[in-house]
């Protein structure tokens, strides 16, 4: 299959890259990238796992900051225990989201619920929140349950928005759309797009041709608007991410853990991180949390279309 837009296929695949979390937890990165900073207002998408990992070897991100955001957790196996400067102590099991709404500032840290061997199988996504709600009062807000659609091929979780009659609870500032698709046996489905929305479909687990293109994990396939339908076909287990939204129009800047409009915004949240600033807050039960991560370095980089 051609890894570029032809006339038989809409699509433009992404290649994720490898990125490391917290202490040696590896993901694929498939948003931002050279081809899609944006999808929607998903800024930002990693996939972790699965990954098998030994007793205390688990998730462990310490403290850090975020700005202009909504951190956007779905977690398929294994268990996470978020923390935040607002005193939430909220454990996320498989089939549940948290969603946690920056603003102007707020710090969290993300840690496997036990120190046992485990597994951990989970997407981890940014909303760039619109220019007039970037600033909003942070908040966090914890799902457990979610619309499942029972197909005679497929059972489908709205995560996001509204699909096959469906509307998700979890409350966002843009229209968007985020499923979570497994296939029950080998099938040929096709799924309904809104044309107004651009698209990305990535795989989760397992293999599929989608719109005739072979796809594996740690790859998204890219639809543009003007699609009104994909199809798929898998084996019985795949499990699919469609992720979709109204196309941005505010150009942003992604930086570390900051999502901003200037050069001057990314360098004063990075600063106020440093010198502790109470714009950030301390993380819930930091004799737990581990140590708080320290920014990068700002020295030499210029942010592309930023303001100064």
């Amino acid at each position: 299959m051609s890894n570029n837009p032809t006339a038989q296929s809409p699509a433009e695949r992404i290649i994720g890259r490898i990125a490391e979390i917290g202490t040696g937890f590896k993901i694929a990165r498939l948003v931002p990238s050279r081809q899609r900073r944006t999808i929607g207002a998903w800024c930002f998408l990693d996939h972790a796992g699965p990954v098998h990992y030994q007793a205390g070897g688990g998730m462990n991100v310490g403290p850090h900051p975020h700005i202009g955001l909504q951190t956007f957790t779905w977690m398929i196996e294994g268990e996470v225990r978020h923390l935040d400067s607002l005193g939430s102590d909220q454990l996320i099991s498989p089939h549940q989201v948290n969603l946690m709404t920056s603003g102007h500032g707020i710090s969290h840290a993300e840690i496997s619920a036990s120190k046992e061997a485990g597994t951990l199988h989970a997407a981890q996504l940014w909303i760039a929140l619109p220019d007039a709600h970037r600033h909003t009062t942070p908040k966090f807000q914890h799902y457990p349950e979610l619309p499942v659609v029972e197909q005679h091929d497929f059972s489908a979780t709205v995560l996001v928005g509204s699909y096959f009659g469906e509307t998700s609870p979890v409350d966002v500032y843009t229209p968007l759309l985020g499923v979570d698709l497994v296939l029950t046996q080998s099938a040929t489905i096709t799924l309904p797009f809104d044309p107004q929305f651009e698209h990305g479909i990535t795989l989760l687990e397992g293999t599929a041709v989608v719109a005739g293109e072979a796809l594996v994990t740690g790859e998204l396939l890219y639809f543009s608007t003007g699609h009104d339908a994909v199809t798929i076909q898998a084996e019985a287990g795949t499990r699919v991410l469609l992720i979709g939204g109204e196309p941005f129009a505010e150009d942003i800047v992604v930086w570390w853990n900051f999502v901003a409009r200037t050069q001057a915004e990314m360098e004063e949240a990075r600063a106020d991180w440093l010198a502790g600033s109470s714009r950030f807050g301390t993380v819930a039960q930091p004799d737990i949390a581990g140590a708080r991560l320290v920014a990068p370095s700002l020295e030499g980089i210029h942010f592309k279309g930023a303001q100064s």
